[in-house]
């Protein structure tokens, strides 16, 4: 970014907006520069198609009252064959990172916070047809997100990350048992083997006078600790296998094995799921109030591991806007996420040509 303020030119990213970047806004106006940032999926056709529903919604003089995004990058059901659901189409790291940071959001006109540990835990089911089962879970912040789009008024805000329910199970016991530890280097340097080290981790939970309501729920209680132990076993944390050599931590041993057993095959679908749920006010010609639902859905399936749907939903967006840059179809200046219709509207229409549409249903709700 400050490259590109210190030779002149646009910059156009799948990023966030981070504080950084924001510290060069008066320079990128300055120089009449356009920073469009978080132009990908998942920051980008989630901003664009919820913009687009929410602007229909109000032209026709309708109140918005709940709104919740949800986007998960996931394996296609034909591909689906591992305990975990799950195969990784994007950055390892931030998987296995996912709700460090806890996450924010308002339900019901309150603010809801949760830390670390609650974040997996909380994860609530959703359905779409022809899908298999798939569960939510927060995101770190969104109530940054309101303002931006005009939603002061709504009294429920969430953007999710979708999940196989088994994952969101799985990946809860994880962080308990503490293998996304970024800061264990000390106790865990003399392990040898994936079983060494998970034996290690899991060690004050099966050990006399220790944790026993979390070994109990683990190890007893739980329905679906036959589920989690094939997890594990999945990814080999109970072999003699080696860990990998500079292993700094538990999280990076942690993401060397996913990488390793959840990896894209060649033959591979991923697929990616976005669905907005909007409940708003609507008047009809009688002057009486009724509320009303909207559900916007879009599925896309890669093709194989190179040609994959988080590959084309990402760039795509990117490609669209560099064009209309480069056609002057693109007036505008300055630090800019794609809330506008100006930006939204012609990349939506050209996402659609290229087969990445949303199917939109709506019905009325009695509370």
């Amino acid at each position: 970014a400050h490259d590109c303020v210190e030779a002149g030119k646009h910059l156009l990213t799948a990023s966030y907006v981070d504080e950084n970047i924001k510290t060069l806004q008066s320079r990128i106006e300055e120089k009449k520069l356009l920073f469009l940032c978080e132009m990908g999926l998942d920051p980008g056709i989630d901003h664009m198609s919820a913009m687009r529903i929410i602007n229909k919604i109000k032209k026709n003089g309708g109140k918005i009252t709940s709104f919740i995004s949800h986007c998960g990058g996931l394996v296609a059901p034909e591909s689906d064959d591992n305990p975990w659901h799950y195969k990784i189409s994007w950055n390892p790291r931030n998987i296995v990172l996912a709700g460090k940071e806890g996450a924010t959001y308002l339900l019901k006109d309150k603010k809801i916070k949760l830390q670390y540990q609650q974040v997996f835990n909380k994860c609530m089911p959703v359905t779409i047809e022809n899908l298999y089962p798939l569960a939510w879970y927060a995101n770190r912040d969104s109530l940054s997100y309101i303002e931006l789009y005009g939603l002061q008024d709504t009294k429920t805000f969430i953007r999710t990350t979708l999940r196989h329910p088994a994952f969101c199970r799985g990946w809860n016991k994880i962080i308990n048992i503490g293998l996304t530890n970024t800061e264990d280097l000390e106790k865990i340097k003399d392990c040898k083997t994936y079983a060494d080290w998970y034996q290690l981790k899991i060690s004050p939970f099966i050990n006399n006078n220790k944790d026993w309501n979390f070994y109990l729920q683990l190890y007893i209680t739980d329905p679906f600790k036959d589920e989690f132990s094939k997890q594990v076993n999945y990814l080999g944390l109970r072999t003699k296998e080696l860990l990998p050599e500079g292993f700094t931590s538990s999280e990076s041993i942690l993401q060397y094995a996913m990488e390793k057993k959840l990896c894209i095959h060649e033959t591979d679908k991923d697929m990616i799921v976005m669905l907005h749920e909007l409940e708003y006010e609507a008047t009809d010609n009688t002057g009486i109030g009724k509320t009303q639902k909207i559900k916007s859905t879009l599925i896309v399936k890669g093709e194989n591991s190179l040609k994959t749907a988080m590959a084309k939903t990402v760039g795509l967006p990117l490609g669209i806007a560099a064009k209309m840059i480069l056609q002057d179809k693109l007036n505008l200046t300055g630090l800019h996420i794609p809330v506008s219709p100006q930006i939204y509207e012609p990349i939506l229409t050209e996402l659609e040509a290229q087969g990445i549409k949303f199917s939109e249903t709506e019905e009325g709700v009695t509370h």
